[in-house]
């Protein structure tokens, strides 16, 4: 058997030499490429300003949730004495705010003692409170209750609704 060759498209080779490109400008870029790295810009410039945003929030919400001076503020509020290194103290903070979720918009505030930072470590040892402890105000800024060890979100709601209807 032959060995066909295969027939080269010269019409097509010709056809695609032959397509101008659109002139330059004096800068050497051409209109497309503007746009295109225009639109490139735009949604580089917003993919960072919304990830910046996020990041801020975050951090501000941590700010507010790590400030102890909120205790006495006028408002029922749970602190949780918390090791961030710690299983159960996360298990804890999980189940301890399904249970705020649960009291449907009812005022109490959350606050987190880090015992890994001095000004958590320092408000722990005020109430000689282990990790793994919520630590529970009235308005007035009186400790209330003491809640120790690993919780349900049900337990605990009990427990806050306990608090504020104190």
């Amino acid at each position: 058997m032959k060995k066909q060759r295969k027939n080269t498209n010269h019409k097509a080779k010709r056809t695609s030499a032959m397509v101008s490109h659109q002139p330059a400008s004096e800068t050497g870029v051409d209109r497309r490429g503007m746009l295109r790295l225009v639109r490139n810009v735009a949604i580089g410039a917003a993919v960072l300003g919304g990830t910046g945003y996020v990041f801020a929030q975050n951090v501000m919400t941590t700010m507010h949730e790590h400030d102890l001076d909120r205790v006495g503020n006028g408002v029922s509020t749970i602190v949780q004495i918390h090791d961030p290194q710690c299983s159960m103290c996360l298990a804890l903070q999980r189940e301890t705010r399904k249970a705020l979720d649960m009291l449907e918009g009812r005022q109490i505030d959350y606050v987190v003692a880090n015992i890994r930072t001095q000004k958590g470590r320092e408000f722990a040892n005020r109430y000689g409170a282990q990790h793994v402890t919520l630590l529970l105000f009235n308005e007035a800024g009186e400790l209330q209750d003491i809640v120790q060890g690993q919780q349900g979100s049900y337990q605990l709601k009990d427990a806050f609704e306990r608090l504020l209807a104190g």
